[in-house]
């Protein structure tokens, strides 16, 4: 995605949000006594985006968010109000494409930013979610904490969402998604030609 028609990640904020992001998957997970079954899954889950950090590719990246992401609810939510617009012709490389965008940025990612170590906290209901504390520790000294939203999917779980400083990634890339819809009359036939190259 590197011409100028593609959506693009704006602002430092959010890159260093999703640069944090990256950067907690590249530690091995820490269990904590008493691991209930979010933080159970959350161990598998770092486990799979180690991987993916050691090998650095875009396709390795995209397995582990595959099998661990709720794209289909968050690339509907990324469209915000141009959701309906979305034909059902065109939902299965929609949200291949919308895999293959967050791949693309944790791999650019996950390249600039060295983790130390993390540590996974409690597992808190949220309504009908849990969210599960996470303290990212990088070798220059920063720290992050982040927050995973799952959902129940099909008796397990499934990431919807994670913030990091206090920003939801799934709302940033909302805004990336819908900035680059308003600027073409909301062609969502564009957005996925653009995710998808």
């Amino acid at each position: 995605m590197s011409n100028s028609r593609q959506p693009k990640p704006a602002g430092v904020t959010r890159r260093v949000a999703l640069a944090g992001l990256a950067a907690l998957f590249a530690a091995p997970a820490a269990a904590a006594a008493g691991d209930d079954a979010a933080i159970a899954y959350m161990r598998k889950v770092a486990k799979d985006m180690l991987n993916a950090h050691r090998q650095g590719t875009v396709a390795s990246f995209k397995r582990a968010i595959l099998r661990h992401a709720d794209v289909p609810a968050i690339a509907d939510y990324s469209l915000g109000q141009y959701r309906s617009k979305l034909q059902a012709s065109q939902k299965a490389a929609y949200y291949a494409g919308t895999a293959t965008f967050m791949a693309r940025y944790f791999a650019d990612q996950s390249r600039e930013y060295v983790i130390s170590k993390y540590d996974i906290g409690d597992a808190d209901k949220d309504g009908d979610n849990i969210n599960v504390d996470t303290k990212v520790y990088l070798l220059n000294g920063q720290s992050y904490t982040v927050v995973w939203r799952l959902s129940k999917r099909g008796g397990g779980y499934k990431v919807a969402d994670a913030k990091i400083l206090g920003f939801s990634l799934i709302y940033l890339q909302r805004g990336i998604f819908t900035s680059f819809l308003s600027k073409r009359n909301g062609d969502v036939a564009q957005l996925v030609t653009a995710l998808n190259r």
